[in-house]
């Protein structure tokens, strides 16, 4: 069970404590965050407030403890990270049933969500010691006007303390895929999770601690956003930000001042359907990539671009599918669960009553009961309604009838968003032209967007984020070039 046996020292009565130097302590504020069960809508955890002066004392451990860990062997890293992403799987049942109660997802996908998480890591802790055990070695002479006199030695140094700060949505793989590469990187990582996510993310941060990283290497600080939020992003102590989520993404690139950012901030990822795609494939992918999760997840299908000829028989395709989704709570492996917040909930509601208002047509009868919401399928979206533009994170999805290929890449362009798109048709080299013109981080060929493996490239264009992650990219993107420069006496050439 959450919160018992190796996670024990975790929790003291009903509040979970954060991490610090190596301890798990209770906040002198006194304070504690309530933690909101989807299902329930009841108070389920709580977590520590932490105040701002405990976020400097955080900051001043992990400066101090990176300069130590940047000197540890780069196996030795490895190795750890090794022993965590086993600790984490051994423990995945715990971490699991967190996911279930904190963001109401079904119970088989928290498992996946674990056991993902230590693969990550270890895959990490290989990619690691595969790139940056290696450098460059450059010659003076390969540039016009230069002698060979000059010799440069570069590698890869760590940027010094990583803020990570993962969504709600995975909030243990999304937190790990920041961790893992911060430090096989040689850096000092502090964790901010979400307030829905935070009790799972701190069992996974003990699984860390159970490990043996050195004290202050990782930190996890819990609480109000409003209290500690601007506090950490514009704090003097942080090198770096990994941050997924949404429009506060914006915010933090603004006040961060020049340190690298890695953002990834949600998307309105287009499916379009062109009249020879394999229709079956099509309303398979389509409902998974939209309702899967509740559509809780950038990569979920948001709008649904089709060729008129072939709409009515996907729309068909695609309700018969609906129909068979199981809606109901996570313990019971449900499909479709309720979503995270009440709040998301009435946002969800307000995009389907402006599509009613304005004439869309409803494949099924919208039905909500607290923060559950039934899958809907939109029909006949326009571009005036609501839901064609924004995210609904949410089991909603609209379909806009197109006449042309050049329409729907139009609208998609047309998006502020720009994270992934797909196309479906039997016919690649109309598949690589969409691609091509799609103004987005990833396209799909023949299957709904997907965030993985994790080490393939993962990034948005326009207001979907800044930098790219995936495994090895995360790794570059956590450290800086430095050079050596040895000059010689007198050019140097090979004998001959």
């Amino acid at each position: 069970m959450a919160g018992s046996g190796v996670f024990s020292e975790i929790i003291e009565g009903e509040v979970y404590k954060y991490y610090a130097e190596g301890e798990w302590c209770k906040s002198s504020s006194g304070k504690s965050v309530p933690i909101i069960n989807p299902t329930t809508r009841k108070p389920e955890y709580k977590v520590q407030a932490c105040t701002q002066e405990e976020v400097n004392k955080v900051m001043e451990g992990a400066k101090a403890a990176q300069k130590a860990w940047a000197k540890t062997p780069l196996w030795k890293r490895a190795e750890l990270l090794h022993r965590a992403a086993a600790i984490l799987k051994d423990n995945k049942g715990p971490i699991a049933e967190c996911l279930v109660k904190e963001i109401a997802k079904p119970a088989k996908d928290a498992v996946t969500e674990v056991v993902r998480s230590g693969d990550l890591v270890s895959y990490t802790a290989e990619e690691g010691v595969r790139i940056l055990g290696e450098g460059k070695f450059l010659v003076s002479d390969s540039f016009p006007g230069n002698e060979r006199s000059k010799y440069c030695l570069t590698s890869k140094i760590p940027l010094g303390v990583v803020l990570a700060i993962p969504p709600f949505n995975y909030p243990v793989n999304l937190a790990v895929s920041k961790i893992g590469p911060a430090l096989i990187a040689g850096n000092a990582l502090v964790l901010k999770p979400p307030t829905q996510g935070a009790v799972a993310a701190l069992h996974m941060v003990h699984c860390f601690h159970l490990a043996g990283f050195p004290k202050g290497l990782i930190s996890c600080i819990t609480g109000k956003g409003s209290e500690i939020g601007d506090f950490l992003t514009m704090h003097p102590g942080v090198n770096c930000i990994s941050f997924t989520g949404g429009d506060t993404g914006i915010a933090i690139s603004k006040k961060a001042g020049m340190i690298p950012l890695q953002m990834e901030l949600g998307g309105k990822d287009a499916c379009i359907i062109l009249e020879d795609a394999d229709l079956d494939l099509v309303a398979a992918n389509v409902v998974k990539g939209g309702f899967s999760y509740s559509g809780q997840r950038c990569t979920a299908v948001k709008v649904v671009l089709v060729m008129e000829s072939v709409a009515d028989a996907v729309v068909d395709k695609v309700n018969a599918k609906v129909e068979k989704l199981t809606v109901g709570p996570p313990e019971e492996d449900c499909d479709v669960t309720p979503v995270v917040t009440e709040s998301s909930a009435n946002f969800i509601e307000g995009l389907v009553m402006d599509a009613k208002e304005k004439g869309a047509t409803f494949c099924q009868e919208y039905r909500r009961e607290g923060n559950l919401i039934w899958p809907l399928l939109l029909d006949h979206v326009r571009p005036d309604m609501r839901i064609a533009w924004e995210e609904p994170f949410g089991p909603v999805l609209p379909v806009i009838r197109i006449s042309s290929v050049e329409e729907g890449i139009h609208h998609c362009n047309a998006s502020n968003f720009g994270l992934q798109g797909c196309v479906f048709t039997r016919d690649i080299n109309k598949a690589i032209m969409i691609s091509d013109a799609m103004e987005t981080g990833t396209v799909q060929i023949n299957s709904a967007p997907a965030r993985g493996p994790d080490h393939f490239p993962f990034q948005g264009l326009k207001d979907s984020g800044i930098g790219s992650q995936g495994i090895t990219n995360s790794i570059n993107m956590m450290t800086k070039i430095k050079s050596t420069v040895i000059n010689l006496p007198s050019p140097s050439y090979s004998i001959g």
